[in-house]
Formats: C-alpha cells, structure tokens, sequence
C-alpha cells in the first residue's frame, strides 16, 4: 500500500515535470493508484468516479459562467468600461495604469477567470497605453497581476468548485468574503504601479483630455449592471448561483445584441463555441481530478501526506505559512481549479485540525493562486498578456517583483486580521465556518 501511494503521487508529479496536459496526468496517477493499491474490481470504479466527480448541480455554474464572461469581452463591454475609467481617474502620471487595474477588477466580475480578463484587457489598454509611454514589459506585468483578482471577485469560477469540493460550504458566503479582499488586492497593485510609473516617467504622453463623465458613464452603464445583477440575484435569495449564471448569460446576449449591436449571429455562434471548447476542457479536469482524488482518498495517500504537514510543527502559524508557500509554487505552475481540486483533500483535515473557518481559509488559498498566476516561471496570466504584447517573459521579470511584494503585503493583512473577510459575509447572515 505505501509503495501504490508514492506512486500516486510521483506517477502524477512526472507527468506533470515532462509537460502532459494536467487532465492526463491525473486521469493515469489515479489509475495507476487503483491499479497497484486496490483490488482488481476497484478498476470497475474507475468509470463511475470519473462521472460522479462532474454529476453536481452546482458544477453546471462553471460553463455558464464562462460563457458570460465571454459574452461580455466580445460585445465591447471592456472599451467602454476603459472610457468609464478614464473619466473617473483623469489626466494623472501612471493614470492608464490605474485604469487598467479598476477596468481589469470589474472585468473580473463577469468573467471569473484570470486569463480571460487578463486577455480582453490587455487587447483594448495595450495600444493606448504603449502610445501614451509605457513599456510594454511593464503594461504586460500590470495588466496580468490586476486580473489575477478575477479568481477573488465573484463570481469566481474556482470559489464554485471550492464550494463543490467542501460538504455545505455557501457559495453566497465565498462571493461575500472575496469582494473585500478583491478589491484590497487591486489596491496593493495600484501602490506600487503609481510609485513606478512616477519614479521611472512612464505615461509622460498620456492625453490632457478627460472624457464626459456622465456620457462615459450612460455608456458603460449596461457593462458595469453585470456583477450588480449577480451579486445582487445571489443577494436578494431571486435566483440560485446557478439561475444567476443563466440570468448572466441571457443578459450580456441582450447587452451584445440590442443595447450595443456588437455582436451578430456569426459572433454569437463564435462565442458559443468557444466557451463550450475551454468548458470542455475544464470538466474533463474535473473529471479526471476526482478519479484522482477518490483513489488517494481511498488508498490513504492525502492522510499520509496530511500527517507529514501536521508533523512539521504544532503551531498553526508555522503550518500556515508553510501551505501559503506550497499553493504560491503551485499557482506558478497549474491553474486555480486544478490546485482547489488537487489539494483540498489534503488540507480539509488540517483546517479542521486547527479550528479554521473554511470561507476564510477559502479566500487565503485564492489569494496566494492569485499571486502564483503571474509569478514566472509558468505564470498564466503573465503568458497570456506577454503574449498579446509580443515581449518575452523574461522582460517582464523586473517589475513582477513590485506587484508581487505588494499582494504579499495584503495577504498577510488578511492573514492576521480574518475580519477583513469575513466581516461582510457576517454582516449579511451567512454562515462563516
């Protein structure tokens, strides 16, 4: 039994280091597990696993909300929101900058995903921005670390399996605990982006002219009512996270349509494939994650493992700050779901073991798989808008460091006064343990 357990692991851990695709990596880590570590009809559980891990209600959110947040990028609501911003932060030294920052955090309360809001910011700021005199290493870095707050601000698609994963957990209670946390991250990053772009003269060219503020605003204003309708749906008791997705859907539809006429039959039909492929891939992870998760739960391999992180030390700090340092590495090199769906059965115990309340602890994971998005070397977001800028990563290397150091600032405020997260959960009824 203790040789299949390591082999769980190293099995998963080598198909990861050799670059197979994560899905593919868990699917053959579990069966290699249940091969070696149980009897011949565990095999015949294989199936059943793998369908049961996706066969959830709550689950049906995920390529909903996704489609939303497609929805949206391509109707032009960002451009808009760019305007909006604009007239609201004015003609300043590093202004674009913190209008890439406010115009990536609203983003993130349609979309949910860090490389989707990292992707439809970076193609509408990147010109104006460059224009205006900034670097493109340096655009790319910010533009990545504000959208990393997409995984915080509801709604976010790794907070639903997060609720999924945990029994009982309220997703209404995840949403409320990441808004003000969310909203202290985009914070962090605007610090150390003004100082930066004032000390190195970034933005010098930017225009004197100030849009209408009243025009900009009627504008965005279709954009800017998403995430009041979501959290207000989810508020109110009207609608079930999943309703809510629906109801985000069918109204970016009308925003794209009729209200802006961005968007044509061949566009809609474009965004619906599109979603439809990258929730494909999500719930075959999901999938395969619980094959995995089944097998190592089943053969104990997470209890082992648990006990090893337990026997470190019996101060919750020193255990605390050793998992922060564990998801940070592993946000630099998988994606938020897949670390939710990896992890959480090795550390549900530990955060019983300590007395943690999961909605908090919930919103201390995302941050640091916030942090790890755009921290090289893999660093998704950082990817996705290096990529759209044409720099190397590598260029961006220099200015992450600023961002990184700031965020890390906010995660320990959070770390050592809770209350910041949980204060507004509390404050509207919903159960916080």
């Amino acid at each position: 039994m203790i040789t299949a357990n390591l082999l769980l692991l190293l099995v998963f851990i080598f198909l990861m280091a050799v670059g197979t695709p994560i899905a593919v990596a868990l699917g053959i880590g579990g069966a290699v597990g249940v091969y070696l570590g149980l009897d011949a009809t565990a095999m015949g559980m294989i199936g059943p696993n793998t369908y049961a891990a996706i066969a959830k209600y709550p689950l049906i959110a995920i390529p909903l909300f996704i489609l939303t947040g497609a929805v949206f990028e391509r109707s032009g609501v960002a451009a808009r929101l760019v305007e909006f911003a604009q007239a609201m932060v004015g003609p300043r030294r590093g202004g674009l900058a913190l209008v890439a920052i406010l115009v990536c955090m609203i983003m993130g309360g349609m979309s949910g995903s860090g490389p989707a809001d990292a992707a439809a910011v970076a193609t509408v700021m990147l010109p104006s921005m460059v224009k205006a005199g900034y670097p493109k290493p340096f655009t790319a870095s910010v533009i990545a670390a504000s959208a990393s707050t997409a995984i915080l601000i509801p709604p976010s698609i790794a907070m639903i399996v997060y609720s999924v994963i945990i029994p009982g957990m309220d997703l209404r209670a995840l949403f409320a605990a990441g808004l003000i946390p969310g909203i202290l991250l985009g914070t962090a990053v605007a610090v150390p982006t003004l100082i930066l772009s004032r000390r190195h003269d970034f933005g010098a060219l930017e225009s004197p002219e100030r849009p209408p503020f009243w025009s900009s605003l009627r504008r965005a204003l279709p954009g800017l009512m998403a995430p009041v309708i979501i959290l207000g749906g989810l508020r109110s008791g009207l609608f079930t996270p999943t309703e809510t997705a629906v109801v985000a859907v069918f109204y970016g539809l009308f925003v794209g349509t009729v209200l802006y006429r961005t968007m044509g039959w061949r566009d809609v039909y474009n965004v619906l494939a599109e979603s439809a492929k990258i929730s494909g891939v999500l719930m075959l992870i999901l999938s395969l994650a619980g094959l995995f998760a089944w097998a190592g739960s089943t053969m104990g391999a997470f209890d082992a493992t648990t006990r090893a992180l337990l026997s470190v030390s019996d101060n919750q700090w020193v255990i605390l700050v050793l998992l922060m340092i564990i998801m940070l590495l592993a946000g630099m090199v998988l994606d938020g779901v897949s670390i939710y769906l990896i992890a959480l059965p090795l550390l549900v115990p530990i955060v019983q073991e300590f007395g943690w309340s999961y909605v908090w602890f919930g919103v201390v994971m995302a941050i640091n798989i916030a942090m790890g998005q755009f921290t090289p070397p893999v660093a998704v977001n950082l990817m996705v808008t290096a990529k759209i800028a044409n720099v190397p990563l590598e260029s961006t290397f220099r200015w992450v460091g600023w961002l990184l150091l700031a965020m890390a600032v906010a995660l320990g405020l959070i770390l050592v006064f809770p209350e910041i997260a949980l204060w507004l959960p509390r404050l509207l009824g919903y159960r916080i343990t």
